[in-house]
């Protein structure tokens, strides 16, 4: 039988613990074995100049799961061409790992977009798809986008809406929210001033 890997791609700017309810909640909830966080170090709607370093970032997420036995950073994407398209990914990770099922998880705003990123075609023909649900989505339109994407299905997950830039903003003016964080992450930014 094949694993079932979800893969959680975001640039993690930082990881958060909405991040790590989400992933907790699709461990706990589906039918996942494992959930890889795919570190980014580009997305191609994002601004490169805004992100920490790639391997802060990985260091950020590996210690914000320390212990998780089913959760794992992947550095994947940072030998690929970049901007990172997932569908390349996709292609290096069957390729790489051909008795695995990977999964890809998304916010519902990214599931109304699927239709501009690269290749997306290929995904939906090889990939199922979990949508989380974002606060501030407009329900009255969710079934036909469900619709149009049959591979897709919602999962009831809690509406995490926590915000990176917040807490990237929060440590520049001094006033870090450090609830919001892993207390390792937390330790790890205010003593290496990554945000100021």
């Amino acid at each position: 039988m094949k694993a079932k890997v979800g893969l959680f791609f975001g640039t993690f700017n930082p990881i958060h613990l909405g991040h790590l309810v989400l992933a907790e909640y699709m461990l706990n909830y589906t039918d996942l074995d494992e959930l890889l966080f795919v570190v980014t170090p580009h997305n191609p709607f994002k601004q490169k100049s805004t992100l920490l370093p790639d391997r802060t970032r990985l260091h950020l997420v590996n210690l914000a799961i320390d212990g998780e036995v089913k959760m794992r950073a992947s550095d994947i994407e940072f030998d690929l061409p970049q901007p990172n398209f997932t569908a390349q990914t996709l292609v290096y990770l069957r390729e790489k790992y051909p008795t695995t099922t990977f999964s890809i998880i998304m916010g519902e705003d990214n599931l109304r977009t699927f239709h501009k990123w690269r290749n997306y075609e290929s995904i939906l023909a090889n990939h199922p798809i979990l949508v989380y649900p974002r606060i501030g989505e407009l329900p009255e339109d969710q079934n036909d986008i469900l619709e149009k994407y049959p591979q897709a299905t919602l999962v009831d997950a809690p509406r995490m809406e926590i915000s990176a830039s917040l807490i990237r903003q929060s440590f520049k003016d001094g006033k870090p929210l450090k609830n919001l964080l892993p207390k390792a992450v937390f330790d790890y930014i205010e003593g290496s001033n990554l945000f100021q």
